[in-house]
């Protein structure tokens, strides 16, 4: 069997590895248009900061190595141009001397990946403009850098790859603003009211973000000097454009071949309408594994699990894919991130009847150096209770979390079954009730009626507005709020009706969780718990 495999990166090599492990007789073969394969693309955004010190820690294997190991023929520099499903052919064009020539197949792999959006604005040709695909985008943006040329940068795009290369250029004293158009950043990816909160953390750690913001044009005479966008023109020595990926599938186009937006689709087995033809990574079209519909899945977990899955249906074997959770995690400046499955808009758009709880925990014993907190917010389906999604911001081990809620959601887990589980603990690890058993206690509490509370979102949307405050801190916290000891309520409130509305707030909001729990007892009917308290909203002087 000949199979070819148009990429070299993760996708691309993943598959023709396991491929000929699975079949050794299988004769396969790497086109690919640059010069380096299986290059850490997620690792660029920390070599420009210096944490990976080594550019040559960026190559996870050279050509000629992949192939000693693997026996994976690998042809670098070569570009496909067309394919030809009626022949079993591709037409390839050597970069270097634009030779063509003609590759025969009995299977095809795409894994042709994708490249940075660049828009079509003045300037994006001026020195000083950088992309971040590739390790020589890293090393030349780095080299600037040292070199002293940049001390001033924009980062346009506000997605991954742009916060993780602001933080970076942070780390070597550059001067970072980052804008992106939509309303928040990291869109999709997170919920508003958490991307908003990271938003403030990154401000207070020196990167300037700016959101609802367009790029209209690079300006300089030669090299960058300023960012022209829709509000201001900003100062700076660099910009780097970090706007999106864009499918490299332009040579497919009159194949035949189904696909949507750029991407190739596929079916379960990886395989696209045509049998002898396959496709995965960046260029490639999955689904999500709650919804079923198709979902675009640009990371290089997706990319490791659809190559090896391809390749052991390319062995004869059946593999199905069971889609992706959008599940990802990131550091930035000051926190980290992370998110899987459904957030609350996308649980409400496909027909879930949701209910979501946001809480601040300790992420390991209060009383272990360097405790922390993590913020939680966990989605559920009501009717069914099962798990629908996850969101953590922290200074901690956010991908634990993740991972516990991946795990959950994956086997239809509800969230009784999370709260019950038998989790590790030690106090340099965490809590002895664990983070995420204890963000699934308070979502049972809600579930149950003992908990009545607002979100974040629904504070901030004015939910309660016809509420009077109060401070159920330790101590007083919140300007022109009255403060109530919980130790010392002991019965109704002097100055409030039993169906008063009563908005409770503490710092995170176990205490006025358990305020409102006395003052159930006492007969007050219409109290609400601030989920996340104080730590996730703040309050301003007129507030009351």
């Amino acid at each position: 069997m000949k199979v070819l495999v148009i990429g070299g990166v993760a996708a691309g090599t993943k598959t023709a590895a396991k491929l000929k492990r699975e079949d050794r007789s299988a004769e396969v073969t790497i086109l690919t248009k640059g010069k380096e394969i299986s290059y850490a693309g997620c690792g660029l955004p920390y070599y420009v900061g210096g944490v990976i010190e080594d550019k040559s820690a960026l190559i996870v294997n050279t050509p000629e190595s992949f192939s000693r190991l693997t026996g994976v023929a690998v042809q670098t520099g070569v570009e496909v141009v067309s394919v030809d499903r009626e022949n079993k052919t591709v037409k390839a064009v050597r970069v270097e001397s634009g030779e063509e020539s003609v590759f025969g197949y009995d299977k095809l792999v795409i894994a042709s990946g994708a490249s940075p959006f660049v828009p079509p604005c003045k300037g994006t040709d001026l020195e000083g403009v950088y992309v971040m695909r590739t390790p020589k985008d890293a090393i030349s943006l780095r080299g600037a850098v040292e070199e002293g040329k940049i001390r001033r940068a924009v980062v346009v795009g506000g997605g991954f790859i742009g916060l993780e290369v602001a933080e970076n250029l942070a780390l070597k004293g550059v001067k970072v603003s980052v804008i992106d158009f939509a309303r928040t950043i990291l869109p999709g990816f997170l919920d508003e009211e958490l991307a908003f909160y990271t938003e403030n953390v990154m401000l207070d750690n020196g990167i300037n973000v700016a959101t609802g913001v367009a790029l209209e044009e690079i300006i300089g005479d030669g090299r960058v000097e300023k960012v022209k966008t829709s509000k201001r023109a900003m100062k700076a020595d660099a910009c780097i454009l970090a706007m999106g990926i864009r499918p490299n599938t332009g040579y497919l186009e009159n194949t035949g071949i189904e696909m949507f937006k750029g991407t190739v689709l596929v079916d379960e087995h990886m395989r696209t309408n045509d049998p002898a033809i396959y496709a995965v990574g960046d260029c490639a079209m999955v689904k999500n594994r709650l919804t079923g519909k198709p979902q675009w899945s640009p990371m290089g977990s997706t990319a490791n699990i659809a190559g090896r899955g391809a390749a052991m249906n390319l062995a004869g074997h059946e593999i199905s894919y069971p889609g992706v959770l959008g599940t990802g995690v990131a550091k930035l400046p000051g926190i980290c991130i992370g998110r899987t499955g459904l957030g609350e808009s996308q649980a409400k758009d496909a027909g879930h009847d949701v209910v979501t709880v946001l809480t601040v925990v300790d992420d390991k014993a209060h009383y272990y150096p360097g405790a922390s907190s993590f913020i939680i917010k966990l989605i559920a389906d009501k009717s069914t209770r099962k798990i629908l999604g996850a969101q953590v911001l922290g200074k901690g081990a956010v991908d634990k979390v993740m991972d516990i809620a991946v795990t959950g959601i994956s086997l239809g887990m509800t969230v009784d079954q999370l709260s019950a589980m038998d989790f590790s603990y030690a106090p340099p690890f965490s809590t002895a009730i664990h983070p995420m058993a204890q963000t699934a206690n308070v979502l049972l509490n809600k579930m149950d009626g003992a908990l009545d509370s607002f979100t974040p979102a629904e504070y901030a949307a004015g939910a309660a507005e016809s509420y009077t405050i109060l401070d159920a801190a330790p101590a007083s916290t919140i300007p022109g709020a009255r403060h109530i000891d919980l130790t010392a309520v002991e019965g109704p409130l002097p100055d409030y009706p039993q169906d008063a509305k009563l908005l409770l707030v503490c710092t995170k909001g176990k205490r006025a969780y358990l305020l409102q729990n006395r003052l159930k007892f006492y007969g007050y009917t219409n109290t609400k718990v601030l989920e996340g308290g104080t730590f996730f909203t703040s309050f301003e002087e007129d507030e009351e």
